[in-house]
Parts: C-alpha cells; structure tokens; sequence
C-alpha cells in the first residue's frame, strides 16, 4: 500500500515491498525479517531528513497552548480547557483513511456533522481479514500444524472479537 498508493511522504523514501514466493510458514517469516530490514531502512532515511527543531503543527485551534501560557493567560486556561474536555470541530462529511501496519491495511472511517463529536467511527483491522485466508493456508495440513499457521497469519484475536 505504502508504495501503490504512498501517503505521508513514502513516495520520497527508497525501499522494496518484501515478498515471497514460498507460500507456506516459512515464506510468511521471511516476509516479516525483510519488513523489518526495510523498515529499519525507512527510519534511516526519515532520521536524516529530520529537520532541527519541533515539528508540532503550529495551528492553536487543535494544538494545546505551551504549558508556560497556562500559568500567566486566563485564556490559555480556557482554550487548554475546552480542548480536552470538547476537542476541536471538524467539518461536515465522511473521510476513509487507510494505512498500512505491519499485519496489513487498518482503515479507520468517520462520519462527521460538524460538531466535536463524530456520528460514526468505522475501524477496519488487518487481522480480521487475515484471518478469512486461514481455510485456504490450512487446506491439506496436519490439526498439529495450525498452531504454526495461525502464529504466522499474526492476527490480533481483540481485533476479530468484535
């Protein structure tokens, strides 16, 4: 996903989508180390593009004021205040975001009316899909080797449980 549809700057980092051709447990640990070396290679490349300094988003609408302003402004107090007991409004309308994490894509989708409180959350989780193909990587095993494949499939049964 990070590469076929890149979101938050992917696109300006060089690394492989790690795969496998081996279509068994084993393929399935080769995937995760080579998810791990790229991403080490990610974290490398963001750590040199960091710029010095903080990197809050600099808008008081949805950032809490600077916790020196609480103790000489009444209104950094309000705003502190109503900030976290309200949160901020958000414009009417219905968004999807997907993002890819290390068991697959997690979406999340919000309906909102414009108030600070959303109408509907959605959360769509990896391992709930993961686990749809466990028939299919279970077809012609052994009962022994389920342990193994539902330990490579790395579904989050709190994630399922819904």
């Amino acid at each position: 996903m990070r590469r076929a549809i890149p979101y938050s700057g992917y696109e300006d980092y060089d690394f492989e989508v790690a795969t496998s051709d081996l279509c068994d447990c084993y393929g399935r640990y080769l995937v995760r180390i080579k998810e791990m070396r790229e991403s080490v290679k990610i974290l490398r490349q963001a750590l040199d593009r960091l710029p010095d300094g903080p990197v809050n988003v600099d808008d008081r609408k949805i950032l809490p004021p600077p916790r020196e302003e609480l103790e000489t402004s009444m209104e950094a107090v309000i705003h502190h205040f109503k900030l976290f007991t309200e949160g901020y409004s958000v414009p009417p309308g219905d968004v999807y975001v997907a993002v890819e994490s290390g068991r697959g894509e997690n979406g999340c989708y919000v309906v909102s009316d414009g108030t600070h409180k959303p109408r509907r959350v959605k959360f769509r989780s990896a391992s709930f899909v993961n686990l749809q193909a466990l028939e299919r990587m279970a077809l012609n095993h052994m009962i022994a080797d389920m342990i193994a494949i539902i330990g490579t499939a790395d579904a989050v049964l709190g994630d399922v449980d819904r």
